[in-house]
């Protein structure tokens, strides 16, 4: 690797939109940029472990606890906002997602139901919980691996029902988005950048080019909104 390449982590969600704008910006600046993404729980841990990174990117919430234990320096940066969306296997029925009422109705009909290890996960079982489900619906629920797309376990059949983010479900075969969760029990992430002590000169542009006014058109096509 370039000496000067930028070298970063970030989860599987913002994978897509990432690639997009650290080629662009090696284009325009000429300045090396290689971000790794796995499992956001994976790319905490190897944040914490130490590991060398000049830019960080995850869950907000997952940031800001880098940042309190010491491994990433005070002030996160948003870049975007992602809403949680279902998907069924392609040519099934989609399940009405008008309000949170018969979105619960799809879920108890659903025999199996696919969630990631990400903060989409976290809060749709938060939300199980709410309705008094988590017990019930703990036997149908299929967790993905870190760093495999819960849009995959939907394409392959083995769940009926698949719950993430937006952008991690576009343009996968196999599938038919049914759209995003509704207004009433609508699950939304910011996903932000942290650096470590002493990046910031190295990175800073980096940033401002993923948070232009041109960007915001390259978040929405990828699924997201500016944050």
């Amino acid at each position: 690797m370039n000496p000067s390449t930028l070298r970063g982590i970030s989860s599987m969600a913002t994978r897509a939109l990432l690639a997009e704008f650290t080629t662009a910006y090696t284009e325009a600046s000429g300045q090396p940029v290689q971000i790794e993404s796995v499992g956001g729980v994976d790319a905490a841990r190897r944040v914490a472990a130490g590991e060398a990174f000049d830019l960080v990117v995850l869950a907000s919430d997952a940031i800001d606890r880098l940042i309190a234990a010491g491994h990433l320096a005070p002030g996160r940066i948003d870049l975007v906002q992602s809403a949680v969306a279902v998907a069924v296997p392609a040519g099934q029925p989609l399940p009405d997602l008008t309000n949170q009422a018969t979105l619960r109705c799809a879920v108890l009909s659903a025999p199996t139901i696919g969630y990631s290890t990400g903060p989409s996960g976290v809060a749709l079982q938060a939300l199980f919980a709410r309705w008094g489900l988590a017990d019930e619906l703990a036997r149908r629920t299929v967790q993905a691996p870190p760093g495999v797309p819960v849009a995959s376990l939907v394409a392959q059949g083995q769940v009926a029902l698949g719950f993430q983010q937006l952008s991690e479900m576009m343009n996968v075969p196999g599938i038919t988005l049914a759209g995003t969760l509704p207004p009433d029990a609508a699950i939304v992430t910011t996903f932000s950048a942290g650096m470590p002590a002493g990046a910031q000169g190295r990175v800073q542009a980096l940033l401002d080019f993923m948070n232009t006014p041109a960007a915001a058109e390259v978040k929405r096509r990828h699924g997201m909104d500016p944050a």
